[in-house]
């Protein structure tokens, strides 16, 4: 592959992703480049950057996107911004929303769906506090593929190790050979949606709390600004932010302050968003 189809590559990830690439990640894109190479016959990255160029080459660009944008996820990556939504972020919301009785919790970048599911099973270990309250999680990601595993929320014995206790996995998840499946009641509790950070979210509403973890690191700054600006327009003021470890607000923009003490963990600056949360949930809390 040639200096000039690498750049190309570069600009086609960023405009259609986001994903930034420097020239020292020209390994990546040929680890994870090739194997889509090879699919569709072509004898390698040159050919596939001439394909792609081509007015028949629109699937194959979308898969180009999606092999360069999978990223890993498991069971409570990180623990503390799971120790924070039982402990802070939970109890904040069921005293605030105590007349709405609605929660609703975005999973941006979703990946294949460990992050949502581990706070569908936060939920369900809160049962009790939350009877009578309707919660809502949406999750997303740009990837077809790791949406429909997803969705399906068979995992393999390796990933159901990574993170998740062994009470929790027997008592969520159904074994079937060598694969576990999280059971029905789980997997109704989230909603799967394809979405692009980069292009309008606006239809999804308002919400109280946004996980938005380990994405913001593959953009450029302008890039991360404009997409905390618009996530702080779809929240009220009293909601919760969660980004990744490695990741922070602090000198992109206003829009959000650090919740003192609790790393990680934002709330807007002020209700740019409306207060009036639509009550579109589906799923109601039971003991």
């Amino acid at each position: 592959m040639i200096a000039s189809q690498f750049e190309y590559l570069k600009q086609y990830l960023k405009a259609k992703s986001g994903l930034v690439l420097t020239n020292e990640k020209q390994y990546l894109v040929e680890s994870r480049l090739l194997p889509v190479a090879r699919r569709h016959s072509l004898a390698g990255l040159s050919e596939l950057v001439q394909a792609m160029q081509k007015p028949t080459g629109t699937q194959l660009c979308a898969e180009v996107v999606e092999a360069m944008t999978t990223n890993e996820s498991f069971f409570f990556r990180d623990g503390m911004p799971f120790q924070h939504f039982r402990e802070v972020m939970l109890p904040a919301m069921l005293k605030a929303r105590a007349d709405r009785r609605t929660i609703r919790i975005w999973c941006a970048a979703a990946s294949t769906g460990q992050e949502p599911y581990s706070l569908a099973i936060c939920l369900k270990e809160a049962a009790q506090k939350l009877a009578g309250f309707r919660v809502e999680i949406i999750g997303t990601d740009l990837s077809n593929e790791v949406l429909e595993k997803a969705k399906t929320g068979i995992y393999s014995q390796f990933e159901v190790q990574r993170g998740l206790p062994i009470q929790m996995l027997l008592k969520y998840f159904t074994q079937k050979g060598d694969l576990w499946q999280i059971n029905p009641e789980l997997r109704s509790m989230v909603q799967w949606r394809k979405l692009n950070l980069l292009e309008s979210f606006s239809t999804l509403g308002s919400f109280d709390i946004v996980y938005c973890r380990n994405v913001l690191i593959y953009f450029d700054q302008p890039t991360k600004v404009d997409v905390l600006q618009r996530i702080s327009k779809q929240m009220p003021a009293d909601g919760y932010l969660v980004l990744g470890a490695a990741e922070t607000v602090v000198g992109l923009t206003d829009a959000f302050r650090p919740v003192p003490d609790l790393r990680g963990l934002y709330q807007p600056t002020a209700a740019t968003g409306t207060q009036g949360l639509a009550s579109r949930s589906r799923f109601q809390v039971a003991g």
